[in-house]
C-alpha cells in the first residue's frame, strides 16, 4: 500500500480573477533579495566608477536643470506665492531624485516579461517577484541620492539665510516615497502586461515617460501653473507627490489634502489594476512573447 503523497505547492494556471498569489510571493523573499543583487550588481558591472554613478547623475542632471531653467529660462521654483527664499539646486535635486526613481523603476517594470522570458520559461516561481525586486533594487540608488540630498539641505539650513526650515510636514516624506514605489510599479507591470501582445508599447515607453516628465513640476513651481488649471493638472499623480515632498523637506509649499488623497487614490487604483493584469497574463504570456 503505498503512503498518500501530500505537496506544499500546487502549480496550476487556473485561478480566480483576484488570487494574486500574495502570499506566495512573500515565501519567495529569499529569491527576490538575490534579484535584487543581481540588478544592483549588473548595473554597475564593468564600469569604472561603479554605484558612484548614482551620485554623478542626480548631480549633473540638477546642475543642468539650474542653469537652463534657472538661470536662463527663469522659470519659478515656487509652489504657493510668497516672499520665500528657496535654493534652486535643492528645488532641481528634490525633483530629480524622486524622478529618476519614478521613471528608471517603471521603465525597468515595464520590460519584466521581456528581461525575464528566459528564466521564467524554465524555473518556476511568482512572477510578482521580479517586479518586486526590480523597485527594491532602484530603492538602494534613490537612497544614496537622497542621502546626498540630506547632506545638501543640511549645510543649507544650518547655513541659514534660507526659508527653509523642519516642520511635522518632514514626516510625509517616507509616505512620499512609498506612493513613489506603489506608482512605479503599478504602471509599470500594467504596461510589461500589455507588451506581451503589442511591442510597440514598449517602443513608446521612453518617449511616454519624457511627456510625462514635461507634465510633472520638476524643472518648476507649481505657481507657474494657471489656476484654472489646476484641478486638471492635479490629476496627474506625479504631482501631488512632488508638491508634498518639496513641502515635507523644506518646511513650505503647496499641501492640498484633497489633491493628495486623490493622488493615492489615483496610485492604488493603477497598482491594483496592474496586479490583476499581470496575473492574468502570467500564466499565458509564455504563449505570446
Amino acid at each position: 500500500m503505498t503512503e498518500s503523497q501530500t505537496f506544499k505547492t500546487n502549480i496550476s494556471s487556473e485561478h480566480r480573477l483576484f488570487d494574486l498569489h500574495l502570499r506566495e510571493t512573500l515565501q519567495y523573499r529569499d529569491l527576490i533579495l538575490l534579484f535584487v543583487k543581481r540588478d544592483f550588481v549588473a548595473l554597475y558591472k564593468q564600469t569604472i566608477l561603479g554605484p558612484a554613478w548614482a551620485i554623478i547623475q542626480p548631480l549633473m542632471t540638477t546642475v543642468v536643470f539650474t542653469i537652463i531653467f534657472g538661470r536662463l529660462a527663469r522659470l519659478t521654483t515656487l509652489d504657493t506665492a510668497g516672499d520665500f527664499v528657496l535654493p534652486g539646486f535643492l528645488f532641481y535635486m528634490s525633483g530629480n531624485i524622486c524622478w529618476t526613481y519614478f521613471s528608471t523603476t517603471l521603465d525597468a517594470t515595464s520590460k519584466t516579461f521581456l528581461n525575464n522570458r528566459a528564466t521564467m520559461g524554465k524555473v518556476y516561481y511568482p512572477r510578482l517577484v521580479s517586479p518586486i525586486a526590480t523597485a527594491l533594487s532602484g530603492m538602494i540608488a534613490f537612497a544614496i541620492q537622497f542621502v546626498l540630498f540630506l547632506c545638501i539641505w543640511l549645510c543649507y539650513v544650518l547655513r541659514g539665510g534660507t526659508s527653509i526650515s523642519v516642520t511635522p510636514m518632514l514626516l510625509m516624506a517616507p509616505l512620499c516615497v512609498l506612493q513613489l514605489i506603489v506608482l512605479s510599479v503599478g504602471c509599470g507591470i500594467i504596461i510589461s502586461s500589455a507588451t506581451t501582445k503589442y511591442r510597440d508599447l514598449a517602443m513608446a515607453v521612453g518617449f511616454g515617460i519624457q511627456l510625462w516628465q514635461y507634465g510633472s513640476p520638476i524643472a518648476y513651481g507649481l505657481q507657474l501653473v494657471p489656476e484654472k488649471w489646476m484641478g486638471l493638472y492635479m490629476l496627474n499623480p506625479m504631482t501631488p507627490i512632488l508638491t508634498t515632498f518639496r513641502c515635507a523637506m523644506f518646511g513650505f509649499g503647496y499641501f492640498n489634502l484633497g489633491y493628495y488623497l486623490l493622488g493615492w487614490v489615483v496610485s492604488l487604483a493603477l497598482f491594483f489594476l496592474g496586479l490583476i493584469l499581470f496575473s492574468r497574463i502570467e500564466r499565458t504570456f509564455m504563449d505570446t512573447i
